[in-house]
């Protein structure tokens, strides 16, 4: 039984990447996007690993089951063989978990518990370009906060922004728009955040369009400063296909 459990293990841990990555988008809430073909090709790995396994141990056992049979013409009796443990079955659990259970992006409970890190760019010692045109301005949080905390030029003064995220709530009243940026894959995550004012906090962990201008008031460079944007809207949206900037 050993090698027909290790087949079905693969070919279903290879079905779950296909249907996360292949059949939908929902990869997008653990990886990069870019990454998407190489689990493709990892799923279409596994599952064919696991149907070669499986068609190997079929004729294992077919040359078993002649083998006995010689066995028994021979001698008049045989031994029986030992499968393994039935437990061994335990084993699929954990896959069909992955194949049916499909755990969320990361959202406002991470970001709440996760400090906004915004560190000075390399970039900063050269100036930073010219921000494009545009009245509101629709840029990543991220690159927000950067030029909030960092270009000394502002250029942000009197711009009106257009800032796309999910809220969390501020501790000791208000909330921030929020966005979480990802290198590789959801366990490095880092928080990128605006405080709003101006606007009544929407339910937490539900998606907006936020457009304002920002206030330098209280702003230091700091990389654990939070820049703030006193809001002129705020627009309910769904969540993007990619959760992640």
């Amino acid at each position: 039984m050993k090698r027909e459990v290790q087949a079905i293990l693969l070919v279903l841990l290879g079905a779950a990447i296909l249907r996360i990555s292949l059949f939908s988008d929902t990869y997008l809430r653990y990886v990069r996007e870019a990454l998407g073909p190489y689990l493709i090709a990892a799923g279409l790995v596994l599952v064919a690993l696991g149907a070669l396994s499986a068609v190997a141990a079929l004729r294992g056992s077919h040359d078993e089951d002649q083998d006995d049979h010689q066995g028994h013409e021979g001698h008049g009796h045989g031994e029986g063989h030992s499968h393994g443990p039935r437990i061994a079955w335990l084993l699929i659990l954990p896959v069909a978990t992955i194949f049916l259970v499909s755990p969320p992006a990361l959202g406002s409970y991470t970001a709440q518990h996760a400090a906004s890190a915004v560190a000075k760019p390399d970039t900063a010692a050269r100036g930073f370009p010219a921000l494009p045109a545009g009245d509101p301005l629709a840029m990543p949080l991220a690159e927000f906060d950067v030029r909030a905390l960092w270009d000394t030029a502002r250029p942000l003064a009197g711009r009106r922004v257009k800032l796309l995220g999910f809220a969390t709530p501020k501790s000791g009243g208000g909330w921030y728009v929020t966005r979480l940026v990802i290198s590789c894959c959801a366990a490095d995550a880092m928080t990128y955040k605006a405080e709003i004012r101006g606007a009544a906090a929407p339910p937490a962990g539900s998606w907006v369009e936020v457009t304002g201008v920002w206030q330098p008031d209280g702003q230091s460079t700091q990389p654990d400063a939070v820049p703030a944007l006193t809001a002129a809207q705020v627009v309910p949206v769904p969540q993007p296909r990619d959760p992640y900037e």
